[in-house]
């Protein structure tokens, strides 16, 4: 049965979020990323996509004010001139991307979800090859400030509409970062992209009233729960596992918001 998003004081729309959240917060505890695809991702299956990536922003933030002091001051810095432009143009495109966030279909934004999320497992495996990705990687993921603000636009306007941040774990995974290093930059980038997001959701109404900010505001606890435990389970998990695992529920979740997206 599918939760009513217009009822976010209901306590089964509460305990779902909260259950959805600490899920989300404990896969990206464990692997650095997913929280932001996982938590909307399923939360789309019992509420309209628009309501659930509204839902999504605050525990998002809290997360990755918690990831981000993985890395030391010094590494912070560091990454801060390094990445600047991507983190800067990323800014700007969510904006836009919440923009229109209002005016796009239920439908068409599930299935758009669905395939983005599907598309990165496909580049993100190492099993098959897919046909063009060495070019494409090659041509488009570089570390150079024209290609960084480029790629920080897009994948901002994407994070904006969707909370689809996949194409940012693939552009930092392609530059072969320190795993410490990954998670804190994932971390700093969802970071500032999400604290832009509280004020434009408030701008546009998107918090319908409060109702939805409160809830939220409280879902934001169990996905720091969750990405304590993640943290916690992490060092005894091999990475070549945390991976499989975790492309598996993007797959299943990929082709099942595809389907629904096509009306299937």
């Amino acid at each position: 049965m599918t939760v009513p998003p217009g009822d976010p004081a209901s306590l089964s729309f509460a305990l779902v979020v909260a259950a959805v959240v600490a899920f989300g917060g404990f896969v990206t505890g464990l692997n650095g990323f997913g929280f932001a695809v996982v938590g909307t991702s399923l939360l789309a299956f019992v509420m309209d996509p628009q309501t659930a990536v509204t839902t999504m922003i605050l525990p998002i933030l809290a997360a990755n004010v918690s990831l981000v002091r993985e890395l030391d001051r010094d590494g912070f810095v560091s990454c801060v001139r390094r990445f600047w432009p991507y983190v800067g143009a990323a800014l700007v495109g969510t904006v836009l991307g919440m923009l229109s966030l209002s005016i796009v279909p239920t439908r068409p934004l599930a299935l758009g979800l669905g395939l983005f999320v599907l598309a990165y497992v496909a580049l993100s495996q190492e099993r098959v090859e897919i046909p063009g990705e060495s070019l494409l990687r090659r041509r488009c993921f570089v570390d150079t400030g024209a290609t960084k603000a480029a790629l920080g636009f897009v994948s901002g306007a994407v994070f904006g509409v969707s909370n689809v941040g996949v194409q940012v774990v693939a552009y930092l995974k392609s530059l072969d970062l320190d795993r410490e290093t990954f998670v804190g930059v994932v971390a700093m980038v969802f970071l500032g992209v999400s604290v832009v997001r509280i004020g434009t959701a408030a701008v546009l109404g998107l918090y319908d009233g409060g109702g939805l900010f409160a809830v939220s505001a409280a879902a934001a606890v169990p996905g720091l729960a969750g990405v304590a435990v993640g943290k916690r389970v992490r060092p005894a998990v091999p990475e070549s596992s945390q991976r499989a695992a975790t492309f598996g529920l993007l797959a299943v979740i990929g082709v099942r918001l595809t389907l629904s997206g096509a009306g299937l």
